[in-house]
């Protein structure tokens, strides 16, 4: 199994990976207010999708060159579970592509009327979330249980700020409900689904969280915080696409 880099060296590639996804954010954002093209938007989603899985959800660990045969090993048990878990979010994934079809199908270039500052938000919030949940993997993957502890917690505290960014304000304010028209089926069919799998995120990093305070993961094995980043992160990767076809793409309905 290849060995972790550094602490410090690990911090500062998630810091940076984090500043290029927030610098991308505001292309995509500036792209949306000037232009308006919508294959540029698509070209940056898939940028920042590709970071993210990269650097934070660590897709290459699935293909490490590893001879093990032992069977009751814990690398053994290591990889299958990981393979495990990239199936189950692959299968999701075409739920959540389905979606975004179908709001393509529906709406083609045009999108529902959002506030694109609330859409900012909320996207931003998640990002940061994201660098926070990397900071906590990397935080127990080299023994620092406090640095992981407070890591996480912010994770689990800005998860539930995003679902008051999207559940709480963005469905109180928006001027459809789910029974009006198709902007309504598809806006809410989106975001609903979306927030379910954060609220389950946000389960995910409480039991998490319980579990690294009662000393149950170490540097050796963490496995559970490894699959919590990935969910988490598998997460954010959606939204990276969710967000620029609901607030960016295309004209306001009339």
């Amino acid at each position: 199994m290849s060995q972790p880099i550094e602490k410090s060296t690990a911090m500062r590639l998630g810091l940076l990976v984090f500043v290029g996804l927030g610098l991308l954010t505001g292309i995509e954002f500036g792209i949306a207010l000037l232009v308006n093209f919508w294959q540029l938007l698509l070209l940056v989603s898939l940028f920042k999708a590709g970071l993210v899985m990269v650097y934070y959800m660590h897709v290459g660990k699935l293909f490490e060159a590893e001879a093990e045969t032992d069977q009751h090993s814990y690398a053994y048990k290591l990889l299958t579970n990981r393979i495990g878990l990239w199936l189950f979010l692959i299968s999701d994934a075409f739920i959540f592509g389905g979606l975004l079809i179908a709001r393509i199908n529906l709406l083609g270039l045009q999108r529902p009327e959002l506030s694109q500052v609330l859409g900012l938000i909320v996207t931003s919030v998640l990002l940061v979330s994201s660098f926070f949940m990397n900071r906590a993997e990397t935080a127990m993957a080299h023994g620092d249980r406090k640095q992981f502890a407070l890591s996480i917690s912010v994770t689990l505290a800005l998860g539930l700020l995003f679902l008051v960014g999207v559940v709480g304000v963005e469905w109180r304010i928006a001027p459809f409900g789910p029974q009006d028209g198709v902007a309504g089926a598809v806006f809410y069919s989106m975001t609903g689904f979306h927030a379910f799998h954060v609220f389950t995120g946000v389960i995910f990093l409480f039991i998490v969280l319980r579990n690294g305070l009662r000393g149950r993961y170490s540097a050796e094995k963490h496995w559970g915080v490894e699959a919590c980043a990935i969910y988490w992160h598998f997460v954010d990767v959606v939204w990276i696409f969710f967000y620029p076809a609901l607030y960016l793409i295309g004209t306001v309905l009339a």
